[in-house]
């Protein structure tokens, strides 16, 4: 049993540390828009992305590009786990206002990325 909860611990370490590891990017999905329309990302790394819905209705976050759906509360803001990706450029929209739409872009040469 406590080999068990050893090996318990020093997973959860683990998750942390590649937690910090990954870089964070930030999005922001307005009435008609996200901002920024286009989302610069490095290659091949597992990307945190927080997407905050500035409306005062509900939209969902949706790219089949990415395979992701997800809710978004009235004024909330999610975490999406995207990646590692190669490059290409990646639809994302607002399911609820299809109209509503942008891109993550990962170019060939990612040493740059913004972030």
């Amino acid at each position: 049993m406590r080999m068990q909860s050893t090996l318990i611990v020093l997973a959860l370490a683990l998750l942390a540390v590649t937690a910090e590891a990954s870089p964070t990017f930030k999005i922001a999905l307005k009435p008609h828009s996200f901002v920024p329309d286009i989302l610069i990302v490095p290659a091949g790394v597992r990307i945190k992305l927080l997407v905050k819905n500035t409306r005062n209705l509900p939209s969902e976050f949706e790219s089949f590009d990415l395979n992701r759906e997800q809710l978004i509360p009235a004024g909330g803001t999610i975490t999406v786990w995207i990646g590692p990706l190669s490059s290409g450029k990646y639809k994302i929209f607002d399911d609820f206002n299809p109209d509503t739409s942008g891109w993550i872009e990962v170019p060939k040469d990612t040493k740059a990325a913004q972030s």
